[in-house]
C-alpha cells in the first residue's frame, strides 16, 4: 500500500513533526510506503507532488485545522485524522486506514 499524508497543527511546531516521524516509523512497521508532508512554522516541506497524490492507495490528513493548498486532495481517497490520534496511538492508525 502507497499512503502519502500531511502533518499540521496549530503553532507548526513539534506536533507537525512528531506526527510525521511517528508515521514514518510506523509504515515501516506495516510495511507501508509513505510520503509526508510537514506544514509547519517553516512553511511546506517535503510538499507532496500531483504523481504523489495520483499514485496514493490513502490519502491521510493528519490535523485539527485548515490545511494548505486542500483543493490537491479533492476527489481522493483522503481520511482526516487528528494530531492527537498518531500521537497517542499511531499503530491504531495504520490498523485502521492503512489497509
Amino acid at each position: 500500500m502507497k499512503i502519502v499524508a500531511v502533518t499540521a497543527c496549530p503553532t507548526g511546531i513539534a506536533h507537525t513533526y512528531m506526527a510525521a516521524d511517528a508515521l514514518v516509523k510506523a509504515a515501516a512497521k506495516f510495511n507501508v510506503q509513505i510520503k509526508v508532508e510537514t506544514q509547519g512554522a517553516m512553511g511546506i516541506e517535503n510538499q507532496l507532488t500531483h504523481q504523489d497524490i495520483a499514485q496514493a492507495d490513502r490519502i491521510l490528513i493528519v490535523s485539527d485545522i485548515e490545511i494548505e493548498q486542500a483543493g490537491r486532495f479533492a476527489g481522493t481517497d483522503q481520511v482526516q485524522i487528528s494530531i492527537e490520534d498518531v500521537l497517542l496511538n499511531v499503530d491504531k492508525v495504520f490498523l485502521v486506514h492503512c489497509r
